[in-house]
């Protein structure tokens, strides 16, 4: 199965992929091919617009994806995996591209930084008032918007940047923290655990318009999640009680009702 970020080469260390423009242009169906991160297709569109020149098409005979090498990168874990090699191995070549590619020239959208783990990465032993005022937004928004995070999330990525990518992202976030971080917390409150997780993975985009929720253009309305987050605080709600986990075993270092929240003014 192809995933994102996919290329294939020729066997020379010469690498070939669908950049942002093709991929924007497959995104609004103003292209032949529907998978911007299919192996196939960027072969076939290579061959067909003079690249790839070594190989020698017998259309009768055999496909032309088996004619070059198939290879799939992870930007955020850097994880290199050769998918087949065809013709000669240039795999150490094609890595070494990976790991200089700036991803901005792939998906402009798409923000490339190191996973934090907030339980295992980071030890928070006590908040101060700009936690509590991002607790104060960050429920704020769990009033505002309409459905869940979780929708908005995924729904507004998806729309945006292709299944692909977004599958990418929540994939190698759900590998590195989502069982640890939602097995941290008790079942009740898992809800708004996951509307936390997926929090977070907004900080992975940079999209002028988040779905469900009213905001500013180019503004995240779950930055304060997120800033909670890279502080090492995972935010949950029973339905009357906020709770701010933190540490090795999440524990509890602040909690506040709903109510008593809502008497507070954000800054």
């Amino acid at each position: 199965m192809c995933t994102f970020f996919s290329l294939v080469s020729d066997g020379r260390g010469s690498p070939y992929y669908f950049d942002a423009k093709l991929r924007k242009q497959i995104l609004k169906k103003k292209s032949n091919y529907e998978d911007a991160d299919s192996h196939t297709s960027i072969a076939d569109y290579f061959h067909i617009n003079g690249g790839l020149k070594n190989i020698i098409i017998d259309v009768n005979k055999e496909r032309i994806d088996d004619k070059v090498n198939k290879y799939e990168y992870n930007p955020l874990l850097k994880t290199f995996v050769v998918d087949q090699i065809n013709v000669s191995n240039d795999s150490t070549q094609i890595e070494k591209f990976c790991n200089g590619l700036n991803f901005k020239t792939i998906v402009p959208e798409l923000i490339v930084h190191p996973i934090v783990h907030p339980f295992k990465d980071l030890n928070c032993k006590k908040i101060d008032t700009k936690d509590i005022q991002n607790l104060i937004k960050w429920d704020s928004v769990g009033d505002s918007v309409r459905g869940s995070v979780w929708d908005s999330v995924g729904d507004s990525v998806g729309d945006s940047v292709r299944d692909s990518v977004w599958a990418s992202v929540w994939d190698s976030v759900r590998d590195s923290v989502w069982g640890s971080v939602r097995g941290s917390v008790r079942g009740s409150v898992r809800g708004s655990v996951r509307d936390s997780v997926y929090g977070y993975i907004s900080s992975f985009f940079n999209l002028d318009k988040w779905g469900y929720i009213k905001h500013k253009k180019g503004e995240n309305p779950f930055q304060p999640c997120i800033d909670l987050w890279n502080k090492g605080i995972v935010p949950s709600f029973d339905g009357t009680t906020w709770r701010l986990h933190a540490g090795p075993k999440a524990e509890v270092i602040y909690k506040i009702t709903k109510e008593e929240l809502n008497k507070m003014e954000i800054k």
